[in-house]
């Protein structure tokens, strides 16, 4: 009601956790709200000084989509697709999101580009990738000269039918804004539910490993246990949580 109705951001939580009184808490609460209201709680130094390679170079926007199905047994209720993109550069710390209902169990995003027909003007372009392109340059003034698109919820199977549907609406969405203007995209699908484990391939070198044993945060392969035809790599993203030790080390060698 606050955000549909009334135009106003809100932020829920559960009555058990506010008192608690735990900082922690209270924090995370506050790191919801400021990016809520158009606040950043992080940047990135690298961003700040121009030396991401293909992100602070030229103006860059970066899109992130996925879709919610409805659970199991649930055959009435829509899927709902949302769609983020960043809103500021060369930090790109800031982004704006959009939602849309579409058809129940639907994985592509049907409103990513839409025209729809105006009584007066006739047809009319619209369409979330339309919406954040503008907002972008309402709010950086520069017109992004690149499109990195992180795609989440795809299997191996719907690849190709989300590649080539989506891209379509990316392209089209750009050029309803300006004739000619085809900003170069990368599209990228996102896989987390695979069962690959990284191990340093010297347990001795530490340069290679975190305090708790796992490989570094960051770490990137490319090559070897890759796909034979597909381009595709492991990223580490974030660094592990459990130790690693030479008993559960062999014992996850044996589960592989």
């Amino acid at each position: 009601v606050c955000e549909i109705d009334l135009g106003i951001v809100s932020q829920c939580c559960c009555t058990k956790q506010v008192f608690k009184l735990n900082k922690q808490i209270y924090a995370n609460i506050a790191l919801k709200i400021n990016v809520k209201v158009g606040g950043r709680n992080t940047v990135l130094v690298d961003a700040l000084s121009r030396r991401i390679p293909l992100v602070t170079d030229r103006p860059t926007i970066i899109f992130g989509a996925d879709v919610t199905h409805p659970h199991p047994g649930e055959d009435s209720s829509p899927s709902i697709a949302a769609v983020v993109a960043s809103q500021d550069w060369p930090e790109v710390t800031r982004y704006a999101g959009l939602v849309s209902a579409q058809a129940h169990r639907q994985e592509l995003i049907e409103d990513l580009y839409k025209v729809r027909q105006d009584p007066q003007k006739g047809p009319v372009s619209s369409g979330m990738i339309r919406e954040l392109l503008i907002s972008f340059k309402k709010s950086t003034g520069e017109k992004p000269q690149r499109i990195i698109f992180y795609r989440d919820g795809v299997s191996e199977g719907q690849f190709y039918q989300v590649l080539l549907f989506e891209l379509n609406a990316i392209r089209k969405a750009c050029a309803s804004l300006e004739a000619n203007y085809q900003p170069q995209v990368t599209f990228i699908v996102v896989q987390k539910r695979h069962h690959t484990r990284l191990f340093a391939h010297n347990h001795n070198d530490k340069n290679s490993m975190d305090r708790s044993g796992n490989i570094l945060p960051g770490t990137v392969v490319d090559t070897k246990i890759c796909h034979p035809t597909e381009f595709d790599f492991y990223l580490c993203s974030h660094a592990g949580i459990k130790v690693i030790t030479r008993q559960n080390l062999l014992a996850s060698h044996l589960v592989i």
